[in-house]
């Protein structure tokens, strides 16, 4: 979080031990994300090391462990047989932790860049499909997880965001940056949250697109896109806190309505 409170990235820290954390940033604010990063350290005597020699390779979906497993090395494919989500295991070379972003179970394997197309080429011997971010927006929606820079960014905090979960205010003697907004905020009553949304009719949900009661706008569509589980259209809405959830969206020049899902 910067200062306001606002989302600098979301991202994932690993423990690896007492001394050492590993950091996955994305992508399009790495740049960005260390160079806060190294704003910040000074005062604690942290070394960071960016690790631009390593690659990532997520194999996501029901079938995910079972198909990967075979491909790795015996002291690894021990060691990730069990793994619990949310945890890692590695060797001096490779790091595969059972995470990702698409509401499904399976790993994302760190490995150097050198070793990537090797296991890509497997992976796709041992059945498994690859498939781009299209595919990855519409899992991740479908799952009601957030996009940096769509679904939140710096000028929104995680309190608006539907991200609340993730910030721990107790005990109150913990410190961060941007704490004190999230307080103030917390005081004076959340402005707006966000919401999922489902497309009564035909159609297709974007963002930008405007959310209205009556004729008074309430908030608008952050991420939206055809739900093919659904076989609906559906969305990632930040609306004004208290509305009703009775309202439409402006579609093409229409009002469509809208129902709001948990």
């Amino acid at each position: 979080l910067n200062s306001q409170g606002g989302v600098i990235d979301d991202l994932i820290v690993y423990f690896m031990d007492e001394t050492w954390y590993r950091m996955v940033v994305n992508a399009s604010t790495a740049q960005k994300d260390l160079g806060w990063i190294m704003e910040q350290v000074g005062v604690f005597g942290v070394e960071v090391l960016p690790r631009s020699d390593l690659a990532m390779i997520a194999v996501q979906g029901p079938k995910a462990i079972e198909l990967t497993l075979p491909l790795l090395n015996e002291e690894l494919r021990e060691a990730a047989a069990d793994l619990k989500p949310f945890s890692a295991v590695w060797d001096p070379s490779w790091f595969i932790a059972r995470t990702g972003y698409t509401g499904e179970d399976g790993l994302e394997i760190l490995l150097p860049e050198a070793d990537c197309v090797a296991l890509w080429n497997d992976l796709a011997d041992a059945g498994v499909r690859p498939c781009g971010l299209g595919s990855r927006d519409t899992l991740r929606l479908e799952a009601g997880m957030n996009l940096y820079g769509q679904d939140m960014d710096e000028t929104t905090t995680p309190l608006v965001s539907g991200l609340g979960w993730t910030v721990a205010l107790n005990p109150e003697e913990r410190s961060f940056i941007g704490r004190g907004a999230l307080e103030k905020q917390k005081r004076e009553g959340i402005p707006q949250q966000l919401v999922g949304l489902v497309l009564e009719g035909r159609g297709v949900l974007r963002s930008h697109q405007k959310l209205y009661v009556s004729d008074k706008q309430i908030g608008e569509i952050t991420s939206g896109s055809f739900s093919p589980t659904l076989e609906r259209s559906i969305a990632l809405a930040r609306i004004e806190t208290g509305s009703p959830h009775g309202f439409d969206v402006e579609m093409r020049g229409k009002r469509l309505p809208v129902k709001v899902v948990k």
